[in-house]
């Protein structure tokens, strides 16, 4: 008696719906198609048909490498580099700073006119914008 209430029960186990097996177009609706994560090139118009938007379609822009040197490869064993990260203090060392000691130098520095040696006052049109406006609180 024991026996066949333990098999009962695992069949009903066995008979529902699979919740762990893979999403699949045999297990999901009519309108389920899986794909690889492409992104649609157009549009499906009124009477069924697929109407390409040469918008959507992806333009690949490949450099011309022809004599180039470096192999698209790295080996996992490579050494790693010896550069240290670049400081912010560095980089206008490394840029900026020649200009200005020059232009100071030669009496033609004028802090009001800093954007010569890149200085942006506004970040306005700008992709990532600097403090304050996105600056975490």
């Amino acid at each position: 008696m024991g026996m066949g209430l333990l098999s009962a029960a695992a069949r009903c186990v066995v008979r529902g719906a699979d919740r762990m097996s893979k999403w699949t177009s045999k297990r999901g609706p009519r309108t389920f198609h899986k794909g690889r994560g492409a992104k649609g090139t157009g549009v499906r118009a009124r009477d069924g048909k697929f109407v390409v938007v040469q918008e959507m379609v992806p333009e690949l822009v490949v450099p011309e490498l022809t004599g180039f040197k470096l192999k698209p490869y790295v080996n996992y064993r490579a050494p790693a580099g010896t550069d240290t990260p670049l400081t912010a203090e560095q980089l206008f060392r490394e840029t900026a700073a020649p200009a200005i000691e020059q232009d100071f130098r030669d009496g033609t520095f004028d802090p009001e006119r800093l954007e010569k040696y890149g200085f942006e006052p506004t970040q306005e049109g700008k992709l990532f914008q600097l403090y304050p406006k996105n600056f975490p609180r």
